[in-house]
Formats: C-alpha cells, structure tokens, sequence
C-alpha cells in the first residue's frame, strides 16, 4: 500500500515568468501556494467544460516530470531530501535549453521541445538515478497500476528498477495542458492552446531549476515546498 506524504522532482518555470502564469491559469491551480485559479474567461467562453478537460493534471500542476512522484524508503526524511536537491542543484552541469511548443503525446496536449535535447535527457537520467534511494519499494499494487502488459520489455525493466516505466530511453519531457482527449475534439483544443502560446513568444526555454513537490494525501493536490535552481 503507498504511503504518505509523496513526494516528486520536477520542472517548473519561475513563477515570475509568464509561462508560470500560462500553464497555472489554464490549469487552474497555483503549486508554488496551492490556490485555484479562475480560468481564462475567453477560453471558458470557447470550451465551457474546460475544468473537465484538465481535471487529471490540476491535481499535479504545471510541471514536467524529471522524478515521477514517491514514497520516501524507510529511514530516510523530508529534510534530508530537501538537501539532496540543493547539492544536485548546486552540481555542475550544463544546463538544457529547447525551443518550447504545443503538441499532442499521447493523446493529451503539452508543451514539449520542438527537438530532442541531449542535455535535458541526461538531466533527466541524472534525476531518476540521484534520487532513487529515497524512493519506498513500490507496492504490487503501484505496478499492476502502470498495466505492465501494456509496456515494453524494456519499459517493464525500467518499471522494476525505478518504480516508473518512461525514463532514460523512453524520457519525454512535458508539461501537460490537458487530460486525454479524442479526436476531433483534440484538434480543436491543439488549436486553441497553440495559438494562446504563440502570443508568449517564447522560443527558447532554459531547464535551469527543480522542484521539489510534495502531495499528503491521496485526495490532495501537490505543491512545492521548495525549488533550486541548476548551477
């Protein structure tokens, strides 16, 4: 059975920039303080049951996963991995940048790299591995969840070793905008969404900073309790 508090290592944009203030409104939900947002009038006024639409990633906010959320193994705790961030942070690297756009993955709407990126893969690798020994064993019923029958061989692997199926290989950093939609109906929202980002005119984004986000209850949403940025 998973236990709680959970915890997971993402990207979030500042919450100063205006692809924070994007995302959290279109969601709906604030992860730096945890307060509801009003929804875009014009987008309510154009798809009145947008709060449905985007009900699954409200609960998580506007991130893209770098450590898919956990339990913290036995004997360790929050404060010791609020330090770990920090050192990851304060590592040496070089820091991913992409060219940011609006797509459809799997059939949910995120914003994605235009192109793949070596650095941000190797970020992303570097995560799942620094920060796997604060992570509880998963629960048999955690791995029926993710449908191993429908993974990869390789994708089993990874479900096994890491406790979550889509890393190093089969990494795909997004930050989701939608639940899963069907065409046409996908269509018609790819197309809003697109040209609500074109109006940013951001085409270039540095991955230059984690957060640690936390979750106390399976009913409740997660929130940051602490972000760093990369060195």
């Amino acid at each position: 059975m998973t236990t709680y508090p959970r915890y997971a290592i993402y990207y979030v944009p500042d919450v100063d920039s205006a692809l924070a203030r994007f995302g959290a409104g279109l969601l709906g939900c604030d992860a730096f303080n945890g307060e509801d947002l009003p929804f875009p009038a014009d987008v309510i006024a154009e798809m009145p049951d947008w709060a449905d639409l985007t009900n699954d990633p409200r609960k998580y906010g506007f991130h893209a996963t770098l450590k898919a959320p956990f339990s913290l193994a036995t004997g360790k705790t929050e404060a010791e991995l609020i330090t770990a961030c920090d050192a990851f942070a304060a590592t040496a690297r070089t820091i991913p940048a992409i060219t940011p756009v609006v797509r459809t993955i799997s059939g949910f709407i995120a914003v994605v790299p235009a192109a793949p990126s070596a650095d941000l893969s190797t970020l992303a690798q570097d995560c799942v591995e620094a920060f796997d020994g604060f992570r509880a064993p998963m629960t048999s019923e955690d791995r029926a969840r993710r449908t191993p029958a429908a993974l990869t061989a390789r994708q089993v692997e990874q479900l096994d070793r890491f406790g979550y199926p889509y890393v190093l290989k089969d990494f795909r950093f997004h930050m989701t905008l939608t639940g899963r939609l069907q065409p046409p109906r996908s269509a018609a929202v790819l197309t809003m969404l697109q040209a609500r980002f074109a109006a940013l005119d951001l085409t270039s984004l540095l991955i230059d900073r984690i957060a640690l986000f936390r979750q106390e209850a399976p009913t409740s949403r997660f929130q940051i309790i602490r972000q760093t940025t990369l060195s």
